[in-house]
């Protein structure tokens, strides 16, 4: 008799009283629930705490993790210190799966049986996750960005185990839900989004920041990540055409080049930053690599 598999899922929140609600429903009424929740609260100061609180009184599999408020939000690196502190709590020894969830979305009821599915049909499927959407004047419009045969969003992030084994410990740093996949395809794993699954983020990617300050953060997190300079000069050119004109790309290329001035330490090892390159390289040349 086989069993079906299990999963267990992490969320860190700061500051999601306005969605956190819609987030604990959407995984209250899955038709294949988790079989552990931890929910870490990352100091927050709006009431999330309270929410959780009451909603894991209500559900015996769910937990909260209360972490004290640093007084700042961490781009990238609080996120990841904040996974792991509930990665730390996690009691079921026996899991197939682990999901990193954002506290900021919905999502239907048979999102992750239909998830499940995907990586049953595909035994080298090491990561995946659902297409988000984000709410348009009211019209959901896709918001994932990066190639989606590669990359998926870090705001829902499915990791099969024996691929995770392979690639932990996520960086504690921005750029960490790139690095996860470029490791998981060095180890022969695919990585891919589902098209045909949405989920919606119900807070605009990168809200708290602003589009300049989002794109910094981004082009920091790409130099940390090890991308290579002519890659990096290709993708600025490419979001000169996207709204807002000039904003995104300037800012790309100034988070890029602050890595140099101010010599960071990259947030991956030799061998993932020459792996990374090598695809990089194949990807303009355009020959296949793990872009497509």
């Amino acid at each position: 008799m086989t069993t079906e598999p299990t999963y267990i899922v992490i969320t860190p929140v700061r500051d999601e009283a306005p969605h956190i609600q819609e987030t604990l429903d959407s995984l209250a009424n899955q038709t294949r629930l988790p079989i552990e929740w931890i929910i870490v609260n990352d100091g927050s100061r709006d009431g999330t705490d309270a929410i959780v609180d009451r909603f894991a009184l209500e559900h015996p599999w769910v937990r909260v993790v209360h972490r004290a408020d640093r007084g700042f939000r961490a781009n990238g690196g609080g996120v990841m210190d904040a996974f792991h502190a509930g990665l730390e709590c996690v009691r079921t020894a026996r899991w197939d799966f682990l999901v990193k969830l954002d506290g900021d979305l919905s999502f239907a009821p048979d999102y992750f049986a239909s998830c499940l599915e995907r990586f049953a049909t595909d035994p080298e499927l090491g990561i995946g996750g659902g297409t988000v959407y984000a709410n348009s004047h009211g019209t959901p419009r896709i918001d994932s960005v990066g190639d989606p045969q590669f990359h998926v969003r870090g705001a829902t992030k499915i990791y099969r185990r024996a691929c995770w084994e392979q690639i932990a410990p996520l960086a504690k740093a921005p750029g960490w839900d790139t690095l996860d996949e470029v490791k998981a395809n060095y180890f022969g794993w695919r990585t891919s989004t589902f098209p045909d699954l949405k989920i919606l983020q119900n807070k605009p990617t990168g809200g708290a920041d602003g589009p300049w300050s989002n794109a910094l953060k981004n082009g920091k997190a790409n130099y940390l990540t090890g991308y290579s300079p002519l890659f990096m000069l290709a993708k600025c050119a490419k979001r000169l055409l996207r709204k807002p004109y000039l904003i995104e790309a300037s800012g790309l290329a100034s988070g890029f080049l602050s890595g140099y001035l101010k010599r960071m330490p990259r947030a991956a090892d030799a061998k993932t930053i020459r792996y990374l390159r090598q695809q990089q390289l194949r990807r303009l040349l355009m020959r296949p690599s793990i872009y497509g």
